[in-house]
């Protein structure tokens, strides 16, 4: 009997689980599918939506534009983290460790805030334009396409690092070592060996950086300047002063949702056909530079991370300035915080209980969902995990407007409320949670 209430109630939660998802996720984008082939007029099935998305000039630029930004902040997230996991990796570098938690920490804020902080660096009254002009070195604002690149680089090479670190700490030496009694020459041995071991890794980076970079709503929004974006796009489509194009819209968000699955796709298809395996017989041990060489080293290592964490440092560096309205004095103090807490307490309060309540729901379903992905291998476990693959590829922008689509109407017209925040937060997050206590479940024998 006991073991019976065992597997209604593991049964139970799986159905819970299910519910939920098809409601908070499959159900909303569902509605923006349907939103997007429909005729707002007539209610007839149509396809007009998607050939003025290909066809009309601006939408076809964003859609292009969205491209070169996700390909470019990829590309640019590349080339910082792959030479920082190879050099903390395979040589001695004086605080490794700091360096991780730097890289780690600048992933903490959302990419608006380093956009804002770049503003006040290299912004058209920006500190360090006007430093650099002062020693006769010109830049232009970083308003624009460049701007965005700059950003989005930044901001998301720590997937990088951290992935391709990780995949390196895992082949084992004597592949190398292999290659190089071969012959094979350092370049030579990066890019037939160990580069071929750790692609599964360093793409696995590259996905994350490209699918955030061309989701990302924030940052294009305050440096793009007159570069515009789907996710821009189907904000500002949505949200049109004169009544907005909920069908254009729609369209966008699909057309943005289509170009992070073919992504996700050719990916993988990428990682099998680079089916490679690197054993761990031991691990690596980090080797010693000369002394011209480990500088140079070092201050790689040192630039990128600070380069990546200087927004934060600004951020929090100008929180402490006396200030006059945008304007900054010299001194320092904590008027800014006490005006934070004397005129908008209720906005921290909201920020921290939407939050929490966010997090409790998602540690208990996310939990229980776990241990039934870890220790049951049936349809309705496979397809809950399928589906919870979508959050990972779907832009926040289209899940807003997903939601704000389906629960503005009844049944659920929660559209306004912190009930849709702390959902959306929720649905959000709740895949994160999954893998990783279904990964840690899986290590555990038995039960």
């Amino acid at each position: 009997m006991r073991r019976r209430w065992r597997l209604d109630f593991w049964s139970g939660v799986m159905a819970v689980a299910l519910a939920v998802v098809a409601l908070l996720m499959v159900w909303p984008l569902f509605n923006i599918f349907t939103a997007s082939v429909i005729d707002n007029r007539s209610g007839a099935l149509t396809l007009a939506n998607f050939a003025r998305i290909l066809g009309h000039p601006a939408y076809r630029g964003a859609l292009i534009n969205s491209l070169i930004v996700g390909a470019g902040g990829m590309l640019g997230a590349m080339l910082l983290g792959i030479p920082l996991a190879m050099l903390t990796t395979r040589f001695v570098i004086v605080g490794r460790d700091l360096l991780a938690t730097l890289a780690v920490l600048a992933l903490v804020s959302p990419p608006f805030i380093g956009a804002y902080a770049w503003i006040m660096m290299l912004g058209s009254n920006g500190w360090m334009r006007a430093l650099l002009a002062d020693i006769g070195i010109g830049l232009p604002p970083i308003y624009g396409m460049f701007g965005i690149l700059l950003v989005f680089s930044l901001k998301f090479y720590p997937f990088v690092f951290l992935l391709t670190a990780s995949g390196l700490g895992a082949i084992s030496p004597s592949v190398e070592e292999a290659a190089e009694s071969l012959g094979a020459g350092p370049w030579r041995r990066f890019f037939k060996v160990t580069l071929p071991l750790v692609f599964p890794a360093v793409s696995s980076g590259a996905l994350l950086a490209f699918v955030l970079s061309i989701a990302d709503f924030g940052t294009p929004a305050i440096v793009g300047g007159k570069v515009r974006l789907l996710a821009t796009t189907a904000f500002d489509l949505f949200t049109a002063e004169m009544g907005g194009n909920p069908g254009l819209a729609s369209a966008t968000s699909v057309v943005l949702i289509a170009v992070s699955m073919a992504v996700v796709v050719l990916q993988r298809w990428a990682v099998r056909r680079r089916d490679i395996a690197g054993s761990l017989i031991r691990r690596p041990s980090p080797q010693r530079l000369g002394s011209i060489a480990s500088a140079a080293a070092h201050f790689v290592c040192y630039a990128i991370v600070l380069a990546g964490s200087l927004p934060s440092l600004v951020v929090i560096y100008t929180s402490f300035r006396k200030t006059s309205g945008p304007v900054f004095h010299p001194g320092f103090s904590l008027d800014s915080y006490a005006r934070i807490l004397g005129e908008v307490p209720h906005v921290i309060a909201n920020s921290f209980t939407f939050s929490t309540a966010a997090v409790v729901l998602i540690v208990i379903l996310g939990t229980l969902i776990g241990y039934i992905l870890a220790r049951r291998e049936t349809l309705a476990a496979g397809a809950l995990d399928s589906m919870l693959l979508v959050p990972y590829i779907v832009p926040g922008v289209v899940m807003g407007l997903a939601f704000v689509v389906t629960f503005n109407v009844p049944p659920l017209q929660i559209t306004g409320t912190a009930a849709i925040i702390v959902l959306m937060l929720f649905i959000r997050r709740l895949p994160y949670a999954v893998r990783s206590s279904a990964a840690i479940l899986k290590q555990i024998k038995g039960g």
